[in-house]
């Protein structure tokens, strides 16, 4: 597969402070990649670098083939951008603020479609100011879809969401993945980037500390596993092991069949990105 971002050596400082130190980071084109990390790890700013919003102190970088630092309206028309807030066009309904940005782009996408893909048929004559937070949300991705972008930026998708939305908002990116954009995610929520994500990065103090799928982050599909059980004399029990199926087979032919209490669990993501994050620090 080709790269659709390509860095190395990404560099960034404010004064004294080195917000970006050195990265290497790969994004694939058609994937959904999750980016990770604290307040202040330097997504933002690397982010913002690939969006050509930020100037670089150093390194290369490639997005869809062009340098964001040298790059023209015909780049930028490639791109979705979906910010974590907005609240511009307050007066104007839902449809017209879809008609109206996609005069933007030289080749956009259907507003009526855009507009049924996104959930908000029903709302398409409300005005924007009189939106819940979910369908605010999703008139920023449809903003960000109209012109039918090749990569497409998320920062922090669903902050505020209600369970229901969020999960609604996770079919909607799985079918702009599955119809070939490529997305790159920044969230706080790790259940989130592993729901959607075919690869997380997680960096911290600016450096990535590692990539991976989210199954085999940190070492997530060979880490030990926790048996828990109750037992009816000595109570709650546990045991780390690498071989959990022995285990609960044997526990099973202890208590002649069903094993009081069983859990079986492995490491989350949270747990790994938490480890990997503490590790750094």
């Amino acid at each position: 597969m080709n790269d659709a971002i390509r860095v190395r050596g990404l560099q960034k400082a404010y004064g004294a402070a080195t917000a970006v130190a050195g990265i290497d980071l790969d994004v694939q084109e058609g994937e959904v990649f999750a980016l990770l990390g604290p307040n202040g790890a330097g997504k933002t700013t690397t982010v913002e670098i690939l969006e050509g919003y930020r100037t670089r102190d150093g390194g290369e970088v490639s997005v869809l083939g062009v340098d964001p630092a040298s790059s023209d309206r015909r780049w930028r028309s490639r791109l979705g951008i979906v910010l974590q807030s907005s609240d511009d066009f307050a007066e104007l309904t839902v449809e017209e603020t879809v008609r109206h940005f996609a005069h933007y782009y030289p080749a956009p996408r259907n507003p009526d479609g855009v507009i049924e893909a996104t959930g908000l048929a029903e709302k398409r004559k409300a005005r924007t100011r009189a939106l819940s937070g979910g369908q605010r949300r999703r008139l920023d991705v449809a903003l960000g879809i109209i012109g039918d972008p090749d990569l497409l930026f998320l920062d922090e998708p669903t902050t505020g969401f209600d369970p229901e939305a969020r999960r609604q908002f996770w079919e909607l990116i799985a079918q702009l993945a599955d119809e070939g954009t490529t997305i790159l995610l920044t969230t706080h929520y790790l259940d989130e980037a592993e729901h959607l994500a075919d690869r997380v990065g997680v960096i911290a103090r600016g450096e990535i500390l590692e990539v991976a799928t989210p199954q085999t982050l940190g070492g997530r599909a060979s880490s030990s596993v926790t048996v828990r059980w109750v037992d009816p004399v000595e109570g709650e029990k546990h045991l780390e092991t690498g071989a959990p199926t022995r285990t609960v087979g044997e526990l099973s032919a202890r208590y002649g069949g069903e094993v009081p209490g069983l859990t079986v669990t492995r490491p989350t993501l949270e747990d790994t990105y938490l480890r990997l994050i503490g590790e750094r620090a």
